[in-house]
């Protein structure tokens, strides 16, 4: 017997319902894994599975060779001198700048990316444009490449993540003690850093700089997207908190987050661990410098921001928009941008962690704090 048109048609869309409700609920179902189990599924796709080794470098290589160095002075086709149209770099640097790059090696094939490896060293020239372009108005800028420990190493806290860390710090410190032989002896020095790069300047600080002949030359330092310690870490440091705008010789830092933030995967690791002295960072508040006001702990609205970059999906471009977010240090210290900040792809981390966008979030803002800084400690 045939099915009449009007019953067959009705008979079909149910079927659609109900298969696109049986959709609809693995995606909720699949959303609500991901969320219980997102550490581990990360951990199983960035931590490796093999032993460490330490990576080799070119026989007879130095950091004395430009081609060990993302940036320097010396450098054709500088990342580092990238700005938004209408903005200039510096043509009489008043300062030397050293950054150390954050993560760009994701591979869970290796514990340390090798010197060479293209993908990263890739990623790396991106961050190094995006990122320490904020300092080209008033300094010339200096960017090792280094042997980075991979994401992964973060993920963990096996004895392999500490080795691979303590080996990248290795690279760390012998393209800072370059930095000093070449850098002219006359002027001031910005420290700075991200992420990963963070971690080997905190560690740079405390291991080597603190208490050294240079740490009088140092007009600031961005330690930015680590989480630093005001208890724990600070006063191993040998530089104080900045406190206030346009207070010179000091550390700044702030960590990204939207709102509602979720940094449970910060303060996991962060409760867990200890400071250069072995002091308990548990349950201490973290440095948090408003880059919109350049005051430890404020707020401020998002008229106060005076630029902030935008990139496309690969990074290769980037907006400059004015008034893009607000900015404000929690009593933990976790710097919040509020609720609708402008859509950053896919690189927003859960939590809604804008740990990748530290930097670009206040773009403009830190240059000027910068600035400010180096003014005042020129002025002394």
């Amino acid at each position: 017997m045939a099915v009449p048109i009007g019953l067959g048609a009705a008979m079909l869309a149910r079927r659609f319902l109900w298969v696109v409700a049986g959709i609809t609920v693995l995606v909720i179902l699949g959303a609500i894994a991901y969320r219980i189990f997102e550490a581990q599924l990360m951990r199983f796709a960035f931590v490796p599975s093999a032993e460490f080794r330490e990576v080799p470098m070119g026989a007879g290589s130095s950091y004395r060779d430009s081609g060990l160095w993302i940036a320097r002075p010396d450098i054709a086709g500088n990342p580092a001198l990238w700005t938004p149209e209408g903005i200039r770099p510096t043509g009489a640097p008043r300062a030397s700048v050293f950054f150390v790059h954050p993560t760009s090696f994701m591979e869970k094939s290796a514990w340390n990316a090798p010197i060479d490896d293209e993908e990263s060293q890739n990623r790396a020239r991106l961050f190094v444009r995006s990122q320490v372009s904020a300092f080209n108005s008033i300094g010339a800028i200096w960017a090792p490449k280094y042997r980075q420990a991979t994401f992964g190493a973060f993920l963990t806290t096996e004895d392999n993540a500490r080795r691979a860390l303590d080996f990248a710090y290795r690279d760390v410190l012998a393209a800072y003690e370059e930095f000093l032989r070449q850098a002219p002896r006359d002027r001031p020095i910005v420290l700075a850093a991200h992420s990963q790069g963070s971690l080997h300047l905190t560690r740079l600080l405390a291991e080597r700089i603190a208490g050294s002949p240079e740490v009088g030359r140092i007009a600031a330092v961005y330690a930015i997207g680590w989480p630093i310690s005001m208890t724990a870490d600070l006063p191993a440091l040998g530089l104080p908190a900045c406190e206030r705008a346009r207070q010179p010789a000091c550390i700044v830092s702030w960590q990204s987050f939207g709102e509602p933030a979720d940094p449970k995967m910060v303060t996991d690791v962060y409760d867990e661990s200890r400071g250069p002295g072995g002091v308990p960072r548990a349950g201490t508040r973290m440095l948090c410098v408003n880059p919109l006001t350049g005051n430890q702990g404020d707020s401020a609205p998002s008229e106060a921001n005076i630029g902030t970059l935008i990139p496309n999906d690969d990074f290769s471009e980037a907006e400059f928009r004015r008034q893009a977010v607000p900015a404000r240090c929690d009593v933990r210290g976790f710097l919040l941008i509020g609720e609708s900040p402008p859509d950053f792809g896919r690189y927003v981390l859960p939590g809604n962690n804008y740990h990748v966008f530290d930097y670009a979030l206040f773009w403009a803002n830190l240059r000027a704090d910068a600035e400010a800084r180096l003014s005042a400690f020129l002025s002394r």
